[in-house]
Parts: C-alpha cells; structure tokens; sequence
C-alpha cells in the first residue's frame, strides 16, 4: 500500500473506539497496522450491530479494522512478551489504551521496550492521562466531556446539558491528538534519532476544546452559561424548527450574512439590533415563528442563492448523498473477505500527490497469527504448540 506514511509500522493494543479509530486513518495513510488481540476477550466492535449483510461482521468492526493485521496473543503468558519485544525491534510505534499501569504489569511498558527499541515511538491513550488524581479511574465520552466544563454551556437553560450523538473526547480529543501526537513524535525522531512516550489524555483533549470560554474565563473568571452566550444559544445563532419538524441551521454571526438572513425572512428591521439583540428571547420567538411557517426545503430553495450560513439539519442518509459529500469522496468502497464489497466512510483529508488507498477489512481477529509468528522465525511445530498450550487465549 502506497501513502505519506508508507514504512510505518505500528504495533496496535487497542480497543472500542478511539485507539482503533486512531490506527485506522495511519493505516488509510499507508502505515502498517498490526493489531494485537486477546483470544478470550473479544473487543466489543466485533459485537456492535450491524452486521454486513451475509456475513457475521459488525460494520463497526470492518470499518475500524480496514487495512489492519491481527495477532492473537495471551499478554499475560511470558511467552507473548517475549514475541512483543521482537516485534518491537523492527515496529517504529506502539500504541496501547490500557489503564495507568496495565503495561507495566504486563512487562510491556515504555521503560522496558525502549530498551529493547531506543527509538520506538510509544502512544498511551487514556481518558484522564498517565498522571493526576483521576488517573487510575474509568470513564466514557460523556464523562470526558462532563469533567472538561464543556457540558456546563452546552446545551439548554430547560434540559441542561445535551448528549451528542457522536464521540466527541473519544474521536476529536482522543484519536486525532494521538495521531498528531505521533506523527510530530516521527519528526521528531528524524530530526535526533530518539523514540518518546506520549501521553495522551481525551479529557485535557476536552478542555483544550473550551476555546472561547476558557479564554473568556481565564480572563475575567465569568462562567458561562447554558444560553448566555453568542454560540450556545444566547444570541439568534441557533438551529430552527421548520413546518414539517425538520430543522435549518443559521451561524450568520458577520453582518453581512445576518443582513441577508433578515432580509430573506422578510425582517429587515431586525438588522440594526444584531444578532444578539437587548430583546433577544422576543425577537427569537419571532424568527422562531417565521421558520416554522414554511417547510425546511422551502428555506434551503430560498436561502440557496443566498449567502447567510443557512443550511439544512440532515438526516444521515441525506447527508451520505449529498453531492458535497460524494465529491469530497467521504462514501468509499472496501473489500471484504471473499471478495464481498461494503461501503464505508472514507478519510477526511484530501493530499495531492499521497491520496489515500483503503486496504480489506473484516478480517476475523487473529487472522494473520501464523503469518506474523512465521516471519518471526518460529517454526509450524512451535505454532502448534503456543496454539495448544493457550498462548492465543
């Protein structure tokens, strides 16, 4: 496979979703992947509906795996060691989400395989970090999202805080800052020669994401609030109900954008007041009841023309075939096992001269076992052997 990163190799003990996610997009960018999973223990994707048609693979699975090899291992026989310290020896990266210590306990901690590896690039994804009070604890997305004060403004002065309903901490904090974290590490490397740890937490991921508030509030200790400020709601910078319960969208902050989303409702008037005028709950009541007199496409074919950052709130299917997305080439086709094609979302960055090239996916965990021990010189008898002795348990 050919790509910006072609001759990485990564070693992946990753699990869910952001580590996977995070090794999927160096793996569609050309690195090799090698996953390393238990054999008692499945990860949870294998399971999540789903599944291909005709097959028995989670869609989750096949997507987060895409381009990947898989080894099964036992990391708490000595004898999986002992195979993860030869493969650190021609692997430039590892990245784990075990909880603060795991490694360690495992023999398979940074102090121990940069001394088997001086330059090995060595990832921990956690929620809240190698370090700190919280370090050894539990959490999910929400959770991330709840400690980083994102969720104290996000939301509404009647529900309080809103779920969302993607990963924000596991994908935007967590996957991407692995990824940028590594590939600044592979500079780095080239530059001196020396490997790093990298400590990566989804939580400090969160809090750097409090842009404006956390600037504002470092500065003048105000706390913001649900609907008090201009992009939470406190100003008429909002989504809006349509006749038909759809919704559209309007981020018109400039005002040349805010004049034209007024003139197009038919309230000129309001333009001298802004977008987020003294008398802003009446005025938004107003717009409210305008948006709601006709039906979302009604708005999308008379704001089409027009510049004001009005824009539909999509289904995923609408979203999944809308030309922009098609031309950006985010709908992508992989191949299973067996020749079966899926489709799929593809990565997000466009390169000119390194387009990335998407390998198979589906591949049942472990399935390149043999290969892997085979090219490490272990012989079909000791294969055997590891396989009935519980090596791959």
């Amino acid at each position: 496979m050919s790509g910006p990163l072609k001759g990485l190799r990564v070693l992946d003990f990753t699990t869910l979703l952001p580590g996977p996610y995070a090794t999927m997009m160096l793996a569609d960018l050309g690195a090799d992947v090698l996953r390393i999973v238990s054999g008692s223990r499945p990860d949870l994707t294998a399971f999540w509906p789903p599944f291909i048609p005709g097959t028995k693979i989670s869609s989750a699975s096949a997507t987060l795996g895409r381009g990947k090899h898989s080894l099964t291992l036992n990391l708490k026989d000595q004898r999986a060691v002992e195979i993860v310290k030869k493969l650190v020896l021609t692997y430039d990266i590892l990245i784990e989400q075990f909880r603060p210590g795991v490694m360690e306990r495992l023999g398979l901690d940074y102090e121990t395989l940069r001394r088997v590896n001086p330059a090995l690039i060595y990832c921990s994804l956690t929620g809240y970090g190698q370090t700190g009070p919280m370090k050894g604890r539990a959490g999910h997305d929400i959770n991330y999202l709840s400690r980083a004060g994102v969720m104290s403004y996000s939301g509404s002065k009647k529900t309080g805080p809103i779920l969302t309903g993607m990963q924000i901490a596991d994908v935007a904090a967590g996957s991407c800052n692995s990824v940028i974290g590594i590939l600044a590490a592979v500079v780095h490397r080239q530059n001196t020669n020396e490997g790093q740890h990298i400590d990566v937490s989804m939580t400090d991921g969160v809090i750097a994401f409090n842009t404006f508030a956390g600037a504002a509030f470092l500065t003048d200790n105000r706390e913001p609030g649900y609907e008090t400020e201009l992009l939470n709601g406190g100003s008429l910078y909002d989504f809006y109900e349509t006749k038909d319960h759809r919704y559209i969208s309007f981020g018109g902050l400039e005002p040349q954008f805010f004049s034209a989303f007024c003139n197009v409702i038919g309230r000129p008037d309001l333009i001298a007041g802004g977008i987020a005028p003294p008398n802003l709950d009446r005025i938004k009541n107003e717009v409210r009841a305008i948006i709601k007199s006709k039906t979302r496409d009604e708005w999308v074919a008379l704001f089409s023309g027009v510049d004001a950052c009005v824009e539909p709130v999509y289904s995923l299917e609408e979203a999944l075939s809308d030309p922009q997305t098609l031309a950006r080439e985010m709908v992508i086709e992989t191949t299973l096992p067996g020749g079966k094609k899926v489709r799929q979302i593809g990565h997000p960055i466009r390169y000119s001269a390194t387009p990335p090239e998407y390998g198979l996916s589906g591949f049942a965990p472990g399935a390149d076992t043999k290969a892997v021990l085979q090219n490490l010189g272990y012989s079909e008898a000791q294969i055997e052997e590891f396989e009935k002795t519980g090596l791959f348990n």
